[in-house]
């Protein structure tokens, strides 16, 4: 269940009350843990319920087998039982790799999501998706596992650096793009990116955000089928994030998945029909927020090994999410390599 609260500490208690466990555990990483762990642990002290903390290192580059083995080894340590209940508390690192931990420790445990950044509110957090990275690959490891609840409180929003608001911004117009379109996409795209907007209206927006990730994950838990769309500016995204991590220059995902959805609507205009007056508003309003993409003629060989080995993938087959037009979306959509070439030559000519 997906609740939405304005003192997180007190929504937090109550919620914990409905829940029978035994041990109580919260995992941050050293950001969160300074940041945001006092928002919800003096509600949980005043409530009389202990809990064990496990603290990580933050960053996705960290998001790895060792520090999944640590988060293993706490809750042993802690002695946790089938009975116990984890709280990830941060961003997407956090949730991505608490939630693979409470798939996979005693066979699952029950786990609750509270995100901190506007990225994890409107897509990690949300639809059970897990894992780590492994091997150079971005969430080559993990597990389908639905979290208990995810508790949303846009309190936490205050805490954020400029990136990571721009980082969570890019994915709330991915599911503009993808939502079925009701006329506004176009100038709810142009409000998010306005520095002035409230907190209110960015409630609202958040909130409808959720809902589009929802109605895929709903649908389609396991991703067999229509929960692809959300996967629209990930194959090629995916492939710059993991580039630029090998390369010792990481970037936040919403970042990564910008360009990538950037050189996805170039393919689906050539390919798909995606009308063109559409591919230039979202190309400039994208390229205005993530700004330029780091990327040389050196790395395309690279990037194309890269998403070789995306998991959408079918055998030897790329396989991509485009669009016919917004809230249109073809799945699993062939690529060839000068298709993606194309694609990414279109990006750096945008930045």
């Amino acid at each position: 269940m997906i609740l939405t609260a304005h003192d997180i500490g007190k929504t937090l208690v109550e919620t914990l009350r409905d829940i029978r466990f035994d041990r109580l555990f919260i995992l941050v990483d050293n950001h969160t843990r300074e940041l945001c762990l006092p928002l919800v642990s003096d509600s949980l002290q005043e409530a009389g319920m202990p809990f064990r903390l496990i603290t990580i290192p933050s960053g996705d580059e960290n998001k790895t087998l060792s520090t999944l083995q640590y988060v293993w080894q706490s809750l042993i340590s802690g002695e946790a039982t089938r009975h116990s209940l984890l709280l990830c508390l941060g961003g997407g690192m956090i949730t991505d790799l608490g939630g693979f931990a409470a798939a996979s420790f005693k066979r699952g445990i029950r786990y609750i999501n509270i995100p901190t950044t506007l990225l994890a509110m409107v897509d990690a957090s949300v639809g059970g998706k897990t894992g780590i990275n492994y091997g150079g690959l971005k969430n080559e490891i993990g597990a389908f596992h639905l979290p208990l609840h995810v508790l949303l409180c846009s309190k936490f929003l205050s805490t954020l650096d400029r990136e990571n608001r721009v980082s969570g911004t890019a994915e709330m117009i991915k599911h503009l793009l993808i939502r079925p379109d009701d006329g506004t996409a176009l100038s709810t795209a142009e409000e998010l990116c306005e520095s002035d907007i409230s907190s209110e209206r960015m409630g609202e927006l958040i909130a409808d955000s959720v809902a589009t990730k929802q109605l895929y994950a709903e649908q389609d838990p396991t991703e067999k089928g229509i929960r692809k769309a959300l996967n629209f500016g990930h194959t090629i995204g995916h492939a710059i994030e993991e580039l630029l991590l090998e390369k010792e220059k990481p970037v936040l995902h919403g970042f990564a998945v910008g360009w990538g959805m950037i050189g996805e609507l170039y393919i689906s205009h050539i390919r798909e029909g995606f009308p063109l007056d559409k591919m230039r508003f979202f190309t400039r309003l994208l390229q205005n927020l993530v700004g330029s993409c780091p990327i040389t003629c050196n790395d395309y060989e690279t990037l194309f090994d890269l998403m070789r080995h995306d998991k959408k993938n079918l055998g030897d087959s790329i396989l991509c999410t485009l669009l016919t037009d917004v809230g249109e979306v073809r799945i699993d959509c062939p690529l060839q390599k000068d298709e993606l070439f194309e694609s990414i030559d279109f990006i750096r000519e945008a930045n």
